[in-house]
């Protein structure tokens, strides 16, 4: 159906700002990548009136929508996996048009994942990772144990993502795929949990003390970026300070977590300062050398 769309992508084609446009396909009747329409157009674009546009059409039974994308806002979604159907859109979509081979360069960076990147993303999923896996245990001791099961998943799929960061690839949607090739450890965790005849709590509570093992194999590795940020001045860090700090903002709501459970695992260390009042004091945070 690119004939149908012809009209609306060579008007966008025409638009100095426009640095590339692809076209994604529906190849399933049910294609949530596609939000189920039959095509999408991603038109990426230098500035917008909106950093993110998007414009549903249709023609007899065909339905279409297009998605104008300013540059640095598709940037931000793929360095920080907080929509991470962008980077399945622009890895296999089919190139429209590239002004100045903007899609073509794009494309290579995402297959180079450069360190400083990946670090990132790595931190981002270890954060999440922290939270998932306590607020498993404090439900399991709550005897929550749905609600416990949910946060074990959660756990297992930020276990996973980590391992396929860690390997210098983009996570995608269809994460476990990636896992089982990857990582056949984890994806073996996850098929116990789902297809195990133990009883649910026996079940997770495995699980749990599975998953603290291989947290405590990735410490190094989920903590570098944070490190990397704390060590760079000499005196120990106030947490609000750390909580603000504008490389630690993609991760900021997990933080908190991701700092406890670093100082349990002696990555960090806590100093006390003195307050006005003689017996409160103010926590302090430090890498540990």
């Amino acid at each position: 159906m690119e004939d149908v769309l012809r009209s609306i992508y060579q008007e966008r084609a025409s638009d100095d700002r426009t640095l590339g446009i692809l076209m994604i396909e529906k190849k399933l009747n049910e294609s949530p990548i596609t939000d189920n329409f039959d095509d999408i157009l991603l038109v990426v674009v230098s500035e917008g009136e909106q950093p993110w546009y998007v414009k549903h059409y249709q023609f007899k039974d065909y339905t279409a929508a297009m998605h104008v994308v300013e540059e640095s806002q598709l940037l931000f979604w793929i360095d920080t996996s907080s929509y991470r159907r962008m980077v399945q859109w622009v890895t296999e979509g089919k190139v429209i048009f590239d002004r100045n081979e903007y899609i073509s360069q794009l494309r290579s960076e995402l297959a180079d994942f450069p360190e400083e990147k990946r670090e990132l993303r790595l931190a981002i999923e270890f954060a999440k990772l922290t939270r998932s896996y306590r607020e498993a245990k404090q439900l399991f001791e709550t005897e929550n144990y749905l609600d416990s099961y949910n946060k074990v998943i959660s756990s297992l799929h930020s276990l996973g993502r980590l391992s396929i960061i860690e390997q210098g690839y983009h996570p995608e949607l269809i994460v476990w795929n990636q896992i089982k090739r990857i990582d056949p450890s984890i994806y073996k965790l996850y098929d116990e949990l789902l297809t195990s005849t133990e009883p649910l709590p026996e079940r997770i509570e495995l699980m749990m003390i599975a998953i603290d093992f291989s947290m405590s194999s990735k410490v190094k590795l989920g903590s570098k970026h944070l490190c990397g940020v704390m060590g760079s001045q000499e005196q120990s860090w106030m947490f609000g300070d750390l909580k603000v700090h504008p490389d630690l903002t993609h991760y900021q709501l997990d933080l908190s977590m991701m700092v406890d459970y670093l100082v349990d695992k002696q990555v960090i260390t806590v100093e006390l300062a003195e307050t006005k009042g003689k017996t409160v004091f103010h926590r302090l945070y430090r890498v540990v050398d």
